[in-house]
């Protein structure tokens, strides 16, 4: 959740022209940069494995329904093992070696590696000062 709140509240300061600031701590490069390269983990993690299923054979003999449904199922499968859920519609034979593999491979990213970036932005965070609330600063809460 930390790292949708410091791209909302830097991409909410981009569009009124105010200093990002999230709870008293000045919002900077870096701090996008690592909230980001978290949320492109995830992201690739799921679109990734999905796109290589959707066009490699091992990926498409799992599938009993071809077309659209059949990649929902594929999108579905790795997007509920990055997010740490591990199901699949009934449709799709997840007992294969490729997609035990893969599919637990998603699940390692979207779980520990995911986790280096975030405990990076929650170390910058955390390292920062609070700063007294100022006129050009864009008010975020608390």
């Amino acid at each position: 959740m930390l790292v949708f709140v410091v791209l909302a509240v830097f991409l909410t300061g981009l569009m009124v022209g105010r200093t990002p600031e999230y709870l008293g701590k000045k919002i900077d490069s870096y701090d996008v940069k690592v909230s980001v390269l978290a949320l492109m983990v995830l992201v690739f993690s799921i679109l990734g494995f999905a796109a290589w299923a959707a066009v490699g054979p091992w990926g498409l003999a799992g599938l009993n329904n071809f077309g659209p449904h059949g990649l929902s199922e594929i999108l579905y499968a790795y997007s509920s093992g990055a997010g740490n859920n591990g199901s699949a519609f009934a449709g799709l034979n997840g007992n294969t070696p490729w997609y035990n593999t893969t599919l637990a491979l998603a699940m390692l990213f979207g779980r520990f590696v995911m986790l280096v970036p975030v405990l990076a932005l929650a170390g910058s965070l955390g390292r920062k000062r609070r700063i007294a609330a100022r006129e050009e600063v864009f008010p975020s809460g608390a």
